[in-house]
């Protein structure tokens, strides 16, 4: 359903975001323009245009996002700061003035997000008759209600843990919602400390009877400490949350067994550093002091609020049964090569690849109806010989791993590069690496030193004329669920260069080797960087220099240079950035002819799209997808690939993909020199509306 079309919504109201970098440098800080990014998120939840359940959503995943920040890059300034290191960032920066710079931002950011749930969310949503209630707010009934809730569901799962000379302070987990409880012995008057972790394993909101009426678990607790505590009196209560490091360090050059040195870092994990405390401004010193100590955390990195803590419980509100409050929900289509024949109902994957190279946009195109039916072909295809892919990120009932297993147990070949350091998804991949091997598949790691970030999949087989490679080259995680609301681009191809490439790439990953050089493929730390300086280059010298791009983040310091040095020679640069951009556009003398924009929505940007006017020839465009974004990491530290695309069908499909994110006026925000990203929005459709029009106008044509 249309946004423009649904008179309940009111319009888009013009909004600002970031703005915070002052700093009159060639550069943008890292950090702050990810809390610029994360304003945007939020300032889709403050967007009456959207439906209200959506915005809840968009809460919450501001709050999810808080989290990993803090998690990660907050954590490692503080590390920094721990080992006396002051080396400056290119935006010239020491880690102790960007911790500064943080807590600066992200009080004013928590300080809008609080503000959009007690004074909008919550009365929005209770005149939708989806009542987030208090305590106080109940009556008689109600309450006798949840006293035999608590009596018969939360009570025996509570375990409160005391805190004196016999028992020392328990470790606070990450992320976890605790309650810090003062007592006084009825008998003799001392009093005592207790902590209490709000059980993880029961819903954050309570529900009533009577309608969608819920009431925080954490105050549902509260209100009978008493059972918990016998002969004792209640004197305080305080919601505390913990925010640890979440990041692996550990060298993997002196590892023996990867696996293992892995599965030890994640269970130090567990016990990593504070980074964030956050706590309600009512906790009294006492409490706080205690916190402090034993936490080994500052007041610069505690953090209060008013409203329930830790966000994210919204995204169990945004998932009500209410479509009246939701988005219409998208069914994605089949790309009309893999449309199934109407008196077999079924496809053959690998004559339609063998045709042409198919283009596949999700989650507009279905994941399971292309990419995982490639798979799963391959897999019962007698005349496959062999399966090779990249897995990084997978989602937990993945029906890859399943068709990897069945053709592993079938005989095939199967060889799975598992990327063991992938962020908060190492356990899961941890699991699934020892699944893979108990049947057969021949497991690697990657290299040493490089986390291995491609998204490639090689399928060999056996046909009347000799051997056939298909491959997939994407943008996205082999996940069905993300693959969902993750906007990506794969191409599905059958093409001799691109299969001898691919090979080669594989051999590379799971052998050894140094300098190898592909017909086709753009990999890094190897090429990627060179050829894109090259590619630039060539723009710069010729007529009409003109370099469009799609990505998540632009942070690299010697390809900003490059940009703007392209840009004094007059090249036009148009960039679509959904999160971080750290180069300045739009600045006299400096970068005159760069303009940035960001797309935000229903669906996640997650392409990445680079197209260089005069890359294959004077007047004939380059394009190039794949997995890299123009980040350090992905340049140095990382194994990427990014494909040329050939077909002109593909090609001006991704020219579509480009100028329709660059021309919405109901999404895209735009960035200008001062770090400030502005949203002027008007009723002409979204970008997501455009693309699932195009998607449904392609089926419609079989």
């Amino acid at each position: 359903m249309s946004l423009s079309t649904e008179p309940q919504h009111e319009a888009v109201p013009a909004a600002v975001a970031g703005g915070y970098d002052h700093n009159e440098t060639r550069f943008l800080n890292r950090e702050l323009g990810w809390l610029a990014f994360n304003e945007r998120v939020l300032a889709m939840a403050d967007d009456r245009s959207l439906p209200l359940l959506e915005r809840a959503r968009f809460c919450a995943i501001c709050s999810s996002n808080l989290d990993e920040f803090f998690q990660v890059r907050v954590a490692g300034l503080d590390d920094q700061v721990a080992a006396g290191l002051t080396s400056l960032t290119p935006d010239g920066r020491t880690p102790g003035a960007q911790l500064q710079e943080i807590r600066r931002v992200v009080t004013v950011l928590t300080a809008r997000q609080e503000e959009l749930y007690q004074q909008r969310l919550r009365p929005a949503l209770a005149g939708a008759d989806i009542h987030l209630l208090e305590w106080p707010e109940l009556d008689a009934g109600e309450r006798d209600f949840l006293a035999d809730l608590f009596e018969s569901r939360i009570f025996p799962v509570l375990t409160p843990l005391a805190v004196d000379p016999g028992h020392p302070f328990p470790y606070i987990s990450d992320l976890s919602l605790n309650l810090a409880v003062t007592v006084e012995d009825a008998a003799t008057g001392e009093r005592h400390f207790a902590r209490l972790k709000v059980p993880s394993s029961l819903d954050r909101f309570v529900a009533l009877p009577g309608g969608e009426r819920f009431v925080p678990l954490e105050q549902v607790i509260i209100a009978h400490l008493g059972r918990l505590f016998p002969g004792m009196n209640v004197i305080q209560h305080d919601p505390f949350r913990v925010t640890r490091n979440g990041d692996l360090i550990f060298e993997e050059e002196a590892a023996d067994d990867l696996l293992a040195a892995v599965e030890i870092e994640l269970r130090r994990r567990r016990f990593g550093r504070a980074a964030r405390l956050e706590i309600h401004p009512t906790m009294s010193d006492e409490v706080r002091d205690l916190l402090k100590r034993e936490l080994d955390i500052e007041d610069d990195a505690i953090y209060e609020t008013t409203v329930p803590l830790d966000l994210t419980c919204l995204f169990a509100i945004a998932d009500l049964d209410r479509p009246d409050l939701k988005l219409s929900g998208w069914t994605p289509v089949l790309e009309p090569e893999f449309v199934p024949d109407e008196e077999t109902e079924s496809v053959d994957m690998f004559a339609a690849m063998a045709r042409s190279d198919v283009m596949v946009h999700h989650p507009y195109t279905s994941f399971t109806g292309t990419v995982v039916r490639f798979i799963e072909q391959a897999a019962d295809d007698p005349k496959v010989l062999a399966i090779k892919i990249a897995l990084y990120r997978t989602s937990g009932d993945s029906p890859i791993i399943e068709a990897l297993i069945r053709a592993a147990e079938s005989g095939k070949q199967v060889a799975v590069l598992i990327e063991l350091k992938a962020r908060f998804d190492e356990q899961a991949n941890i699991t699934w690496a020892k699944r893979l091997e108990q049947a057969g598949v021949h497991v690697a790691y990657g290299l040493v030193g490089l986390k291995i970030h491609s998204k490639v999949c090689l399928v060999v087989r056996d046909e009347a004329d000799g051997l056939r490679r298909y491959g997939h080259i994407g943008t996205g995680n082999y996940n069905s669920k993300t693959a969902r609301i993750y906007e990506d681009i794969g191409l599905l191809t059958a093409r001799e260069d691109l299969g001898e490439d691919l090979t080669t790439l594989f051999n590379q990953l799971t052998g050894y080797g140094r300098g190898v050089v592909f017909r086709q493929l753009l990999t890094a730390p190897d090429w990627l960087r060179s050829r894109f300086v090259e590619l630039t280059r060539n723009e710069m010298a010729s007529e009409h220099g003109n370099i469009t791009a799609k990505m998540n983040a632009l942070v690299d310091p010697q390809i900003i240079e490059l940009l703007y040095e392209a840009s004094a020679a007059g090249v036009q640069i148009d960039l679509l950035v959904r999160g971080i951009c750290c180069l300045r556009p739009g600045v006299p003398g400096l970068s005159d002819n760069i303009r940035v924009s960001s797309v935000i929505g229903r669906y996640l940007e997650h392409s990445r799209i680079f197209r260089f006017a005069n890359g294959d020839g004077p007047g004939v465009a380059l394009h190039l997808i794949g997995s890299a974004d123009l980040m350090p990491r992905n340049l140095d530290r990382r194994m990427e690939v990014l494909v040329p695309v050939r077909g002109s069908t593909q090609k001006q499909r991704l020219d579509e993909i480009l100028d329709t994110g660059l021309s919405d006026h109901q999404l895209r925000w735009d960035f200008d020199g001062a770090g400030r990203w502005v949203r002027q929005a008007h009723f002409t459709g979204d970008v997501h509306e455009r693309f699932e029009q195009l998607a449904t106008a392609r089926r419609s044509r079989v």
